[in-house]
């Protein structure tokens, strides 16, 4: 029996078959590091590092691709922009819909260095109402930190209007584009974004280890680096370069990694996310439409496709989601992810946390509409339909 994934909130797979083929060359053939020798193969990968550099600002619809700083995932490019960014005494508007990977580190700097951190609501649906936001604001706010799409109710928030709050309130916009970066389009000008953090191991299609954050021009004098070392650049210093991306990517790069995420990157290009996007909205309706018939189901999040990305969580009386997702594996090669979702915020929110959250299903490019029915299928055996 075939494997039917969907988990794709948590990694991406099956990956295109581009982002193979390069990792593959990189450690067969090229095997240098990036920028840091002159010879053949090594400028071949300082070449395609920032090719993919520039497919990701592409993407974003960033001007200058020196303002994307590779990371090691989008845990790593928050830690850097909250850790880099916030001094003592500031106030930060977030949500309680927010991935621990934002919450943690909010909770780490109000500990050391007594940030101050509001947290608004959600509704029923998960998504967090602008006003809000606005009621949030403080005259020592420095920062509005929020997640795009929901990774246990796929609600996307309306980042536009409160990146217009932001804006006009003179604080800077931080977005959480873990579960929408590669699904849908973001153009960090139109929305007001100064630092957006995704990682490259989930929409983006590329490896694990991965990750993108970007920097509004300017903002580079504002977001202290978080660690220093050695860029192949100014190696007469002992001071971090001042430049970008350098003055936030001291070490080697993760190079193979690099460049399965450009690959992925150019097959959502080549592709179109305008395509990707409708695939998403397609095959989510489908399921919506599917679970919405089983009465014993439980769906969390919007109803309306348009107002969610790919992923569908669900809770099944009698069931706890573990064993659930245990049930799904075993018996018919579904694979999903069950739990608080490092989101147990959001789960209190629900009212799911105190029954160990829920089983999620996330789609990804990949994904047909026979693994819908199959999913369709296996969930109404499981409640004996």
């Amino acid at each position: 029996m075939d494997r039917i994934y969907l988990d794709n909130a948590a990694t991406s797979w099956p990956k295109p078959e581009t982002v193979y083929a390069i990792v593959d060359r990189y450690q067969r053939e090229l095997g240098a590091a990036a920028g840091r020798s002159a010879y053949h193969e090594a400028n071949e990968v300082a070449r395609l590092v920032s090719d993919a550099r520039r497919r990701v600002a592409e993407l974003f619809h960033v001007g200058d691709p020196r303002q994307i700083v590779f990371t090691c995932n989008a845990t790593d490019s928050l830690n850097l922009a909250l850790h880099g960014v916030l001094r003592p005494g500031d106030h930060v508007v977030s949500s309680v819909a927010e991935h621990n990977s934002m919450l943690r580190p909010l909770r780490a700097l109000q500990d050391s260095r007594d940030v101050q951190v509001t947290l608004v609501g959600c509704d029923a649906s998960g998504i967090v109402d602008p006003d809000d936001v606005r009621r949030a604001f403080r005259r020592e706010t420095r920062l509005v930190a929020l997640l795009h799409a929901s990774n246990v109710t796929g609600a996307i928030q309306p980042i536009a209007e409160v990146g217009r709050l932001a804006r006009a309130h003179g604080a800077l916009f931080l977005v959480d584009a873990a579960q929408s970066a590669g699904h849908l389009s973001v153009d960090v000008d139109a929305l007001n974004v100064d630092l957006l953090a995704a990682p490259g191991h989930k929409g983006l299609l590329g490896p694990l280890g991965t990750g993108v954050l970007y920097v509004r021009a300017g903002i580079e004098r504002e977001l202290v680096p978080t660690r220093q070392g050695g860029t192949g650049s100014h190696s007469d210093s002992v001071l971090q370069p001042t430049e970008m991306p350098d003055r936030y990517e001291s070490g080697n790069h993760n190079v193979p990694g690099i460049l399965g995420l450009g690959a992925g990157v150019a097959y959502l290009q080549q592709r179109g996310l305008t395509d990707v996007r409708g695939h998403d909205r397609e095959l989510t309706a489908q399921l919506l439409e599917r679970l919405s018939a089983i009465p014993a189901v439980t769906i969390f999040g919007p109803r309306e496709p348009d107002q969610r990305v790919g992923v569908v969580s669900i809770s099944i009386a009698g069931y706890e989601p573990q064993e659930l997702a245990m049930l799904l594996d075993t018996a018919y090669r579904i694979q999903v992810r069950a739990g608080l979702h490092c989101a147990a915020s959001m789960h209190r929110a629900l009212g799911t946390a105190a029954h160990g959250g829920a089983v999620r299903m996330s789609l990804g490019p990949f994904t047909t509409a026979e693994h819908i029915a199959s999913a369709g299928e296996a969930i109404e055996q499981v409640c004996g339909q």
